[in-house]
């Protein structure tokens, strides 16, 4: 084969311009420009076009066999070819036919870099056809004039060349064909006929090979192949020149070094829009950070609101704590307390539930407040966030859930928390294990005072029951003294305990509004929390976008290195 290192370097330079496009589209950056498909067919990748031309039975069909290896043009000793066969790759079989030149396709490996054309012989043509061989010669890339060892003067070809211009002599060489029929001193001199007879018709000595198809096929039939028939054929010098002269001509390889220069600027074009892409992602990263501090800064906002609800739950404590108190106070009057005695009811349990039940209900009232507020706040933050986000990004906004079910969700969460918190916080008070203690205390006492009245009364009962004179009334009356002691005792101890049990409510205020600051402060920031992982797939978008750049970046690298390897192998 000849032009094996123009082939390859066009092969690697496709391949890549194939990859740079494929990269390119990745990575919407437009390299249509530099590298048009329809340019890179019609240019880089246009095959080479062969014609054949010589007179009836010059060998023109068989140069063309010997040239791609295999039986591709008919061949025998009578004229075959009768119009010009045009011969080209296709991946099935297809023969057609317009004008006079008959188009077939072959699926031979052969036919993608080169394009022969088999002309009929220039003696045995009218006009018209010679006028449509002529066309296609001034397109062609190499015409092999043709001329049997036995008449290599016959005129009809030297008048065919005479047609035409510089510019394809300088795309055309002389075959002697049949060279095998003489001796190599004839051959020699049949040569130099040629150049002679070349100078005087066309002006200029065009180049001469002298070749035997036949000593060509043979060798390529034999296995292994034959390298001494395939020398004396006389290929490898037309090979060479070939490879010389057509393949790594200036054209061509100019032709090579464009869509080289085509593809590293194509390169530099996607290498900016990598680029352009990261730090594209980088400020919308910033951007969202941005947003994420405004999100915060609301949730600022809302906890600089604080002090003003604080001061409300601080005014509610202290009406429920005097509410309480004064529960408390009627629940210790004389008789339910003695009551109390009997069925164990637990005054302090019950005490503290009714202030943490009127409490709650409160915080949550606040809460609850404060809950659909922020909720409106980030509900109207997220539709205008929509076309800030679509405008700076060219994405819509979403996520997982509908926005109002995550806020729904966040609110629900922030008021039970806050209601738990105020349930926790009066409970680390420990105001009622020390009303317990004092209520434990005043019971023994009014217990043993109930004690010695039952005893008293019973020894008297009985002692009347006996007829004991005067020992009953005694008795009696002593009961009655300590009853009344008991009730005494419960009047005094109740407004002490009842005092204390406010006074140390009112007191533990402070500690309770700090406590639910903190918790208000924690649950505001979770709703928040809750909104801003809203904003998480327009981070995970953003990731895969980053993921997405690194084996492009590496790929690109890949490309640029291998453009560098095909300059160099073009420029050695």
């Amino acid at each position: 084969m000849f032009g094996e290192r123009f082939f390859a370097a066009r092969e690697r330079l496709s391949g890549l311009i194939h990859a740079i496009r494929s990269l390119a589209a990745e990575t919407q950056a437009d390299a249509k420009d530099h590298l048009s498909a329809a340019s890179l067919n019609n240019e880089l990748l246009r095959p080479f076009t062969f014609i054949a031309c010589g007179e009836i039975n010059a060998g023109k069909s068989s140069l063309l066999n010997a040239l791609c290896g295999q039986e591709l043009c008919s061949t025998g000793f009578l004229p075959i070819t009768d119009s010009v066969q045009r011969f080209r790759y296709g991946s099935t079989a297809a023969d057609s036919s317009l004008a006079g030149i008959e188009e077939k396709i072959r699926p031979l490996r052969f036919l993608k870099d080169v394009v022969l054309i088999d002309a009929p012989g220039t003696n045995s043509v009218d006009q018209d056809l010679l006028e449509r061989m002529a066309h296609e010669v001034l397109g062609a890339d190499l015409l092999l004039c043709v001329f049997p060892v036995t008449n290599p003067w016959g005129a009809a070809t030297w008048d065919f060349l005479t047609r035409f211009p510089a510019e394809v002599l300088d795309r055309s060489v002389l075959i002697i064909q049949q060279a095998d029929q003489r001796e190599p001193c004839d051959i020699k001199v049949i040569l130099g006929h040629m150049a002679d007879l070349s100078l005087k018709r066309l002006g200029r000595s065009l180049p001469v090979f002298a070749l035997s198809a036949k000593l060509a096929s043979e060798a390529s039939r034999s296995s292994p192949k034959s390298a001494k028939l395939w020398q004396a054929s006389g290929f490898p010098a037309l090979l060479d020149f070939i490879t010389h002269t057509i393949c790594l001509s200036p054209t061509r390889s100019a032709l090579l070094d464009t869509w080289r220069s085509h593809a590293a600027k194509a390169l530099r074009l996607v290498e900016d829009h990598i680029d352009n892409q990261d730090r594209e992602i980088k400020n919308h990263n910033r951007f969202i950070d941005g947003i994420e501090r405004e999100i915060d800064q609301a949730r600022l906002e809302f906890v600089a609101r604080l002090p003003h609800h604080l001061t409300k739950v601080a005014e509610v404590f202290q009406t429920e704590a005097a509410g309480v108190s004064r529960l408390l106070h009627r629940r210790l009057r004389a008789l339910p307390s003695f009551l109390r005695l009997f069925n164990g009811e637990r005054c302090g349990q019950q005490m503290e539930s009714a202030f943490i039940e009127r409490l709650q209900q409160t915080i949550e009232t606040v809460a609850e407040k404060d809950a659909n507020a922020v909720a409106e706040s980030c509900a109207s933050h997220w539709q205008e966030l929509g076309g800030r986000i679509h405008e700076r990004m060219g994405t819509q906004l979403r996520s997982e859930k509908p926005i109002d079910e995550i806020l729904a969700i966040a609110r629900k969460r922030f008021v039970s928390r806050l209601s738990g918190a105020a349930r926790e916080s009066i409970g680390s008070l420990q105001v009622r294990s020390l009303l317990d203690k004092e209520l434990r205390r005043r019971d023994l006492a009014l217990r043993s005072f109930l004690i010695m009245t039952l005893v008293l009364l019973t020894i008297g009962a009985s002692c009347g029951a006996l007829g004991i004179p005067w020992l009953p009334a005694i008795l009696c009356s002593l009961s009655g003294l300590f009853y009344a002691g008991g009730v005494a005792v419960a009047w005094i101890t109740r407004r002490s305990i009842t005092r204390d049990f406010r006074k140390r409510l009112l007191d533990t205020c402070g500690t309770f509004a700090s406590a639910l600051q903190t918790d208000y402060e924690d649950a505001l920031r979770v709703l928040f929390q809750d909104y801003t992982a809203s904003l998480g797939y327009l981070r995970t978008h953003l990731a895969r976008e980053k993921l997405a750049i690194e084996p492009r970046l590496r790929r690109w690298q890949e490309l640029f290195l291998t453009l560098k390897t095909i300059e160099q192998d073009l420029h050695r």
